[in-house]
């Protein structure tokens, strides 16, 4: 158990890391995109410098259409400064809302990784119940701190896996209803206890609890996947 304890800790940790590498990783990513864009965006002021040269080498000009044509190109000059610097605004608002984006899928695409191998884990080794304890004068069944009221059927049929489980046998659709009824084995139904185990798990209602507590083990029939020796019956 300690050696397992061991490696599970060592597996959050390398998790928390990959996730914290795989979040600097997009970080650094978009930030070297968004260096080199900005190193490549055209200078706010090359169009007002390209005006201002042009007053300078026309210094004769002294029309009033050439005048006006001057003040025409310094306020497109401006313009285009303006214009400039809002789309360097736009560009990082942009870069900014990817940033965030990306970062929250990647969690996110973790997070559903990590509860589908505890979800398959769980399915391979079965739920860890401390207690399982039925009571049929209530019609109750409680799993370790969770209580569950169920029908009387219900309490019947689980009942009956848990003394199978603590005689260790597997029982069939038949044999189960057969110890239920009554009835001779021979004289039962496998699809009646196939009926008896889904009204079973649609009463304990939790699809976790009734997939992995009640397993199916093809060719052979019905257990409870749980060890004996948490089971009481009242």
């Amino acid at each position: 158990m300690q050696g397992s304890s061991i490696v599970a800790s060592d597996l959050i940790r390398l998790g928390s890391r990959a996730v914290i590498w795989g979040i600097v990783a997009i970080v650094a990513v978009l930030a070297l995109t968004a260096v080199l864009l900005f190193l490549n965006l055209p200078d706010a002021g090359a169009f007002n410098d390209r005006v201002e040269r042009v007053f300078v080498e026309n210094a004769d000009l002294t029309s009033q259409a050439e005048i006006k044509l001057l003040e025409i190109l310094a306020q497109s000059g401006t313009a285009f400064s303006e214009t400039l610097v809002s789309y360097r605004i736009v560009i990082f608002v942009l870069l900014v809302f990817a940033t965030g984006l990306l970062v929250t899928s990647f969690v996110v695409i973790v997070i559903l990784i990590t509860l589908n191998r505890r979800m398959a884990m769980v399915e391979k080794q079965g739920l860890q119940i401390s207690q399982l304890v039925i009571d049929r004068a209530t019609n109750s069944v409680a799993i370790n701190d969770m209580e569950f009221k169920l029908t009387p059927a219900a309490v019947e049929t689980l009942a009956v896996l848990a003394e199978a489980r603590i005689d260790d046998d597997v029982l069939s659709g038949a044999a189960i209803e057969a110890v239920i009824s009554g009835r001779s084995e021979a004289d039962c139904d496998e699809a009646a206890g196939a009926t008896r185990i889904k009204r079973l798990r649609d009463t304990l209602g939790n699809q976790l609890i009734s997939e992995v507590l009640v397993k199916n083990i093809a060719r052979q029939g019905y257990m409870l996947a749980i060890d004996a020796k948490v089971i009481s019956l009242r």
